[in-house]
Protein backbone atom coordinates (compact mmCIF):
# COMPACT_ATOMS: atom_id res chain seq x y z
CA UNK A 1 0.00 0.00 0.00
CA UNK A 2 1.57 3.24 -1.13
CA UNK A 3 1.03 6.71 0.24
CA UNK A 4 1.14 8.18 3.71
CA UNK A 5 -0.93 6.51 6.46
CA UNK A 6 -4.44 7.85 6.86
CA UNK A 7 -5.72 9.00 10.25
CA UNK A 8 -8.51 6.47 10.81
CA UNK A 9 -11.53 7.90 12.63
CA UNK A 10 -12.91 5.55 15.30
CA UNK A 11 -16.71 5.41 15.02
CA UNK A 12 -17.51 4.70 18.67
CA UNK A 13 -21.09 3.69 19.29
CA UNK A 14 -21.59 5.36 22.66
CA UNK A 15 -21.85 9.01 21.47
CA UNK A 16 -24.33 8.05 18.76
CA UNK A 17 -26.36 5.90 21.16
CA UNK A 18 -26.45 8.66 23.77
CA UNK A 19 -27.59 11.22 21.20
CA UNK A 20 -30.50 8.98 20.12
CA UNK A 21 -31.57 8.30 23.70
CA UNK A 22 -31.38 11.99 24.63
CA UNK A 23 -33.56 12.89 21.66
CA UNK A 24 -36.09 10.21 22.56
CA UNK A 25 -36.13 11.23 26.24
CA UNK A 26 -36.75 14.82 25.20
CA UNK A 27 -39.61 13.73 22.94
CA UNK A 28 -41.21 11.78 25.77
CA UNK A 29 -40.78 14.62 28.24
CA UNK A 30 -42.14 17.25 25.84
CA UNK A 31 -45.21 15.06 25.24
CA UNK A 32 -45.88 14.80 28.98
CA UNK A 33 -44.47 11.27 29.29
CA UNK A 34 -47.43 9.43 27.75
CA UNK A 35 -47.89 5.71 28.25
CA UNK A 36 -45.46 3.93 25.93
CA UNK A 37 -44.88 0.31 26.82
CA UNK A 38 -42.37 -2.32 25.67
CA UNK A 39 -42.98 -5.99 26.47
CA UNK A 40 -40.30 -8.66 26.32
CA UNK A 41 -40.72 -12.42 26.32
CA UNK A 42 -37.78 -14.40 27.68
CA UNK A 43 -37.87 -18.20 27.54
CA UNK A 44 -35.23 -20.10 29.51
CA UNK A 45 -32.18 -19.12 31.53
CA UNK A 46 -29.62 -18.28 28.84
CA UNK A 47 -27.26 -15.86 30.57
CA UNK A 48 -26.51 -13.56 27.58
CA UNK A 49 -30.22 -13.35 26.72
CA UNK A 50 -31.08 -12.47 30.31
CA UNK A 51 -28.39 -9.78 30.30
CA UNK A 52 -29.64 -8.31 27.01
CA UNK A 53 -33.23 -8.19 28.23
CA UNK A 54 -32.23 -6.52 31.50
CA UNK A 55 -30.33 -3.87 29.52
CA UNK A 56 -33.37 -3.21 27.35
CA UNK A 57 -35.65 -2.71 30.35
CA UNK A 58 -33.15 -0.45 32.12
CA UNK A 59 -32.72 1.72 29.02
CA UNK A 60 -36.48 1.90 28.41
CA UNK A 61 -37.18 3.07 31.94
CA UNK A 62 -34.38 5.67 31.74
CA UNK A 63 -36.18 7.54 28.96
CA UNK A 64 -39.74 7.15 30.23
CA UNK A 65 -40.83 3.97 28.46
CA UNK A 66 -42.66 1.50 30.66
CA UNK A 67 -41.64 -2.12 30.38
CA UNK A 68 -43.33 -5.45 30.91
CA UNK A 69 -41.30 -8.63 31.23
CA UNK A 70 -42.67 -12.12 30.64
CA UNK A 71 -40.33 -14.87 31.81
CA UNK A 72 -41.01 -18.51 31.00
CA UNK A 73 -39.15 -21.67 31.90
CA UNK A 74 -36.93 -23.34 29.31
CA UNK A 75 -39.46 -26.19 29.32
CA UNK A 76 -42.36 -23.92 28.26
CA UNK A 77 -44.51 -25.46 25.56
CA UNK A 78 -45.28 -23.93 22.17
CA UNK A 79 -48.84 -23.29 23.33
CA UNK A 80 -47.71 -21.51 26.48
CA UNK A 81 -45.36 -19.20 24.61
CA UNK A 82 -47.92 -18.47 21.90
CA UNK A 83 -50.62 -17.72 24.48
CA UNK A 84 -48.44 -15.09 26.14
CA UNK A 85 -47.57 -13.46 22.81
CA UNK A 86 -51.24 -13.42 21.77
CA UNK A 87 -52.15 -11.73 25.06
CA UNK A 88 -49.53 -9.04 24.54
CA UNK A 89 -50.61 -8.57 20.92
CA UNK A 90 -54.18 -7.93 22.06
CA UNK A 91 -53.23 -5.59 24.94
CA UNK A 92 -53.77 -1.98 23.85
CA UNK A 93 -51.43 -0.80 26.60
CA UNK A 94 -48.50 -2.72 25.07
CA UNK A 95 -47.02 -0.92 22.06
CA UNK A 96 -43.95 -3.02 21.31
CA UNK A 97 -43.28 -6.75 21.66
CA UNK A 98 -39.85 -8.34 21.60
CA UNK A 99 -39.36 -12.09 21.82
CA UNK A 100 -35.75 -12.60 22.91
CA UNK A 101 -33.82 -14.87 20.57
CA UNK A 102 -32.80 -17.60 20.41
CA UNK A 103 -35.76 -19.58 21.69
CA UNK A 104 -35.14 -23.09 23.02
CA UNK A 105 -34.71 -25.57 20.17
CA UNK A 106 -38.00 -27.38 20.78
CA UNK A 107 -39.99 -24.24 19.96
CA UNK A 108 -41.13 -23.09 16.51
CA UNK A 109 -39.68 -19.58 16.31
CA UNK A 110 -41.47 -18.59 13.10
CA UNK A 111 -44.86 -19.57 14.51
CA UNK A 112 -44.22 -17.35 17.54
CA UNK A 113 -43.04 -14.37 15.48
CA UNK A 114 -46.06 -14.55 13.20
CA UNK A 115 -48.27 -13.72 16.18
CA UNK A 116 -46.68 -10.28 16.63
CA UNK A 117 -48.63 -7.55 14.78
CA UNK A 118 -46.41 -5.59 12.39
CA UNK A 119 -47.02 -2.33 14.24
CA UNK A 120 -45.77 -3.94 17.48
CA UNK A 121 -42.83 -5.78 15.94
CA UNK A 122 -40.15 -3.48 17.33
CA UNK A 123 -37.40 -6.00 16.50
CA UNK A 124 -38.39 -5.85 12.81
CA UNK A 125 -38.14 -9.62 12.44
CA UNK A 126 -41.53 -10.74 11.14
CA UNK A 127 -42.44 -11.43 7.53
CA UNK A 128 -44.75 -8.43 7.61
CA UNK A 129 -41.99 -6.09 8.80
CA UNK A 130 -39.55 -7.38 6.20
CA UNK A 131 -42.22 -6.90 3.55
CA UNK A 132 -42.86 -3.33 4.67
CA UNK A 133 -39.13 -2.61 4.42
CA UNK A 134 -39.04 -4.03 0.91
CA UNK A 135 -42.10 -2.03 -0.16
CA UNK A 136 -40.81 1.14 1.57
CA UNK A 137 -43.96 1.61 3.63
CA UNK A 138 -44.06 2.60 7.33
CA UNK A 139 -42.85 -0.16 9.62
CA UNK A 140 -40.01 -1.15 11.89
CA UNK A 141 -36.51 -1.87 10.61
CA UNK A 142 -34.40 -4.42 12.49
CA UNK A 143 -32.42 -2.77 15.28
CA UNK A 144 -29.00 -3.83 14.03
CA UNK A 145 -29.43 -2.56 10.43
CA UNK A 146 -31.04 0.62 11.74
CA UNK A 147 -28.16 1.01 14.18
CA UNK A 148 -25.65 0.89 11.33
CA UNK A 149 -27.55 3.63 9.49
CA UNK A 150 -27.84 5.80 12.60
CA UNK A 151 -24.10 5.40 13.27
CA UNK A 152 -23.26 6.53 9.74
CA UNK A 153 -25.62 9.48 10.09
CA UNK A 154 -24.25 10.51 13.48
CA UNK A 155 -20.71 10.75 12.15
CA UNK A 156 -21.74 12.43 8.92
CA UNK A 157 -20.63 9.57 6.68
CA UNK A 158 -22.20 10.28 3.29
CA UNK A 159 -24.28 7.53 1.68
CA UNK A 160 -25.96 9.26 -1.26
CA UNK A 161 -24.39 8.01 -4.47
CA UNK A 162 -21.75 6.05 -2.55
CA UNK A 163 -20.80 2.47 -3.29
CA UNK A 164 -21.44 0.09 -0.40
CA UNK A 165 -20.50 -3.57 -0.13
CA UNK A 166 -22.41 -5.52 2.52
CA UNK A 167 -20.82 -8.89 3.31
CA UNK A 168 -23.28 -11.44 4.71
CA UNK A 169 -26.84 -12.12 3.56
CA UNK A 170 -28.59 -13.01 6.82
CA UNK A 171 -32.18 -11.93 7.33
CA UNK A 172 -31.09 -10.29 10.58
CA UNK A 173 -28.47 -7.96 9.13
CA UNK A 174 -27.19 -8.29 5.57
CA UNK A 175 -30.42 -8.50 3.59
CA UNK A 176 -32.40 -5.79 5.43
CA UNK A 177 -29.37 -3.49 5.63
CA UNK A 178 -28.85 -3.75 1.88
CA UNK A 179 -32.43 -2.72 1.23
CA UNK A 180 -32.31 0.04 3.86
CA UNK A 181 -29.16 1.66 2.46
CA UNK A 182 -30.60 1.66 -1.05
CA UNK A 183 -33.81 3.42 0.01
CA UNK A 184 -34.70 6.82 -1.40
CA UNK A 185 -33.20 9.47 0.85
CA UNK A 186 -30.26 7.23 1.78
CA UNK A 187 -29.43 6.46 -1.84
CA UNK A 188 -26.41 4.18 -1.63
CA UNK A 189 -25.52 1.84 -4.48
CA UNK A 190 -25.37 -1.49 -2.67
CA UNK A 191 -23.70 -4.78 -3.55
CA UNK A 192 -24.57 -7.76 -1.34
CA UNK A 193 -21.66 -10.20 -1.06
CA UNK A 194 -21.62 -13.63 0.56
CA UNK A 195 -19.73 -16.92 0.85
CA UNK A 196 -20.04 -17.63 -2.88
CA UNK A 197 -18.88 -14.19 -4.02
CA UNK A 198 -15.78 -14.35 -6.19
CA UNK A 199 -12.97 -11.77 -6.11
CA UNK A 200 -14.24 -10.35 -2.81
CA UNK A 201 -11.09 -8.33 -2.16
CA UNK A 202 -11.38 -6.56 -5.50
CA UNK A 203 -15.08 -5.93 -4.98
CA UNK A 204 -14.52 -4.43 -1.53
CA UNK A 205 -11.72 -2.19 -2.80
CA UNK A 206 -14.24 -0.59 -5.16
CA UNK A 207 -16.43 0.47 -2.24
CA UNK A 208 -16.67 3.71 -0.29
CA UNK A 209 -18.22 1.81 2.64
CA UNK A 210 -17.64 -1.84 3.54
CA UNK A 211 -19.97 -3.52 6.04
CA UNK A 212 -19.13 -7.03 7.25
CA UNK A 213 -21.60 -9.17 9.18
CA UNK A 214 -20.33 -12.73 8.84
CA UNK A 215 -18.92 -13.51 12.26
CA UNK A 216 -15.66 -14.73 10.74
CA UNK A 217 -12.96 -13.20 12.91
CA UNK A 218 -10.46 -10.87 11.22
CA UNK A 219 -11.53 -12.03 7.76
CA UNK A 220 -11.51 -8.50 6.29
CA UNK A 221 -7.99 -7.09 6.01
CA UNK A 222 -6.05 -4.27 4.39
CA UNK A 223 -6.30 -6.15 1.08
CA UNK A 224 -10.07 -5.47 1.04
CA UNK A 225 -10.00 -1.75 1.80
CA UNK A 226 -9.46 1.24 -0.47
CA UNK A 227 -7.68 4.22 1.09
CA UNK A 228 -10.19 6.37 2.94
CA UNK A 229 -13.04 3.84 2.91
CA UNK A 230 -15.41 3.50 5.87
CA UNK A 231 -15.38 0.10 7.63
CA UNK A 232 -18.47 -0.98 9.56
CA UNK A 233 -17.97 -4.11 11.66
CA UNK A 234 -21.11 -6.03 12.64
CA UNK A 235 -19.54 -9.47 13.06
CA UNK A 236 -18.94 -10.84 16.54
CA UNK A 237 -16.53 -13.66 17.38
CA UNK A 238 -15.68 -14.77 20.89
CA UNK A 239 -12.04 -15.80 21.15
CA UNK A 240 -9.58 -16.50 23.95
CA UNK A 241 -8.45 -12.90 23.55
CA UNK A 242 -12.02 -11.65 23.98
CA UNK A 243 -14.63 -10.37 21.52
CA UNK A 244 -13.29 -9.50 18.08
CA UNK A 245 -14.93 -8.43 14.85
CA UNK A 246 -14.79 -9.36 11.17
CA UNK A 247 -12.26 -6.61 10.43
CA UNK A 248 -8.60 -7.03 11.27
CA UNK A 249 -8.47 -3.63 12.92
CA UNK A 250 -4.68 -3.52 13.13
CA UNK A 251 -4.44 -4.22 9.41
CA UNK A 252 -6.97 -1.65 8.18
CA UNK A 253 -6.05 1.15 10.58
CA UNK A 254 -4.04 3.73 8.66
CA UNK A 255 -5.82 2.77 5.42
CA UNK A 256 -9.50 3.11 6.29
CA UNK A 257 -10.92 6.59 6.71
CA UNK A 258 -13.16 5.36 9.51
CA UNK A 259 -13.66 2.12 11.46
CA UNK A 260 -16.12 0.94 14.08
CA UNK A 261 -14.51 -0.74 17.08
CA UNK A 262 -15.56 -4.22 18.14
CA UNK A 263 -16.76 -4.24 20.84
CA UNK A 264 -17.99 -0.70 21.38
CA UNK A 265 -19.27 0.07 17.90
CA UNK A 266 -22.40 -1.17 16.13
CA UNK A 267 -23.56 -3.44 18.96
CA UNK A 268 -24.07 -0.51 21.29
CA UNK A 269 -26.55 0.98 18.83
CA UNK A 270 -29.11 -1.83 18.89
CA UNK A 271 -30.83 -1.04 22.19
CA UNK A 272 -31.09 2.67 21.32
CA UNK A 273 -32.72 1.75 18.01
CA UNK A 274 -35.09 -0.60 19.82
CA UNK A 275 -36.22 2.41 21.87
CA UNK A 276 -36.64 4.45 18.69
CA UNK A 277 -38.77 1.68 17.20
CA UNK A 278 -40.85 1.40 20.39
CA UNK A 279 -41.74 5.09 20.42
CA UNK A 280 -42.51 4.96 16.70
CA UNK A 281 -44.69 1.91 17.37
CA UNK A 282 -46.67 3.86 19.95
CA UNK A 283 -47.13 6.70 17.45
CA UNK A 284 -48.41 4.21 14.85
CA UNK A 285 -50.95 3.09 17.46
CA UNK A 286 -52.23 6.58 18.16
CA UNK A 287 -50.04 7.79 21.03
CA UNK A 288 -48.98 11.43 20.78
CA UNK A 289 -45.22 11.55 21.26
Amino acid sequence: MSGAPISTLVLAGAPARDAILQTLASRMSAAGTPLVSLATVLVGDDAPSRKYVASKHKTAQSIGIQSVQVELAATATQTEVEDHVRRLAADKNVHGILVQMPLPSHLDTEAVLQLIPAEKDVDGLTEASMGRLMRDVPGHVGCTPLGVLRLLQHYGIATSGKRVVVIGRSTLVGLPLSVLLARKGIDATVTLAHSRTTHLEELCRSADIVVSATGIAHSITAAHIAPGATCIDVGISRTEAGIVGDFDAASVTGIAGALTPMPGGTGIMTVACLMENTINAAVMQGVQV
